[in-house]
């Protein structure tokens, strides 16, 4: 069984803008690796990492090696719900042997974390930035942080809300629980565009994934 708790962040002016900074850096490395999805049909997490990690780390230097990693997860995990979700104009079972069109991710991208990159003790948060370690104090509920010592920490996302950054943690209760799941039943993200192979340069092609009911 899976259960997400949410935690706001409460950021002064200063953190926001290395978080917006470091949510744009994803976003850029996060484009890179979606031309490689594109140029070699490949988008398994693992395969994507042979492909694409070493011209990664060359190009973004600022970018941690975990960080990357973070960014190769978020692009396969964004393709399987472009190309193989069921509702997806772009599902490839429709269109087989069809050239696959290019993702986009804008700048509002969710940036993803692990126990690499962030960690929680007495609910004192430490997260990575380009800048180095950030600190927040979260106010989790006592059940809440407890998980993190008792179920498996399958995803830590931050996002901007009209309320500020917030970060989402999934957790899974039942061992041997498949991620991949989780992954097919989300709706779109409406954070990605699809451009599709050769648009015409006189138009725009580009649109957004539509949600799932």
């Amino acid at each position: 069984m899976n259960f997400v708790v949410h935690a706001l962040l409460s950021e002064n002016e200063a953190q926001t803008a290395k978080l917006v900074a470091l949510q744009t850096a994803f976003a850029d490395v996060c484009n890179v690796i979606a031309q490689t999805v594109q140029q070699t049909r490949c988008w398994n997490r693992v395969g994507l990492h042979h492909l694409a990690y070493r011209a990664l780390r060359e190009r973004f230097p600022q970018m941690g090696s975990q960080m990357i990693c973070n960014a190769i997860y978020s692009v396969s995990r964004t393709c399987r719900m472009v190309l193989q979700h069921p509702d997806s104009p772009w599902a490839i079972q429709r269109r087989p042997n069809a050239p696959l069109p290019l993702l986009q991710f804008k700048p509002s991208a969710p940036v993803y974390f692990d126990r690499h990159t962030i960690s929680l003790k007495n609910n004192q948060l430490s997260m990575y930035t380009l800048d180095g370690r950030m600190h927040f104090q979260l106010g989790l509920k006592p059940r809440d942080e407890a998980r993190f010592l008792q179920e498996k920490l399958r995803e830590v996302v931050l996002a901007r809300t009209p309320q500020g950054f917030r970060l989402s943690f999934l957790f899974s209760s039942t061992p041997g629980e498949a991620q991949e799941k989780t992954e097919i039943v989300n709706e779109m993200p409406e954070y990605i565009l699809v451009l599709p192979p050769n648009p015409p340069a006189a138009s725009s092609t580009a649109q957004s994934i539509p949600a799932t009911a």
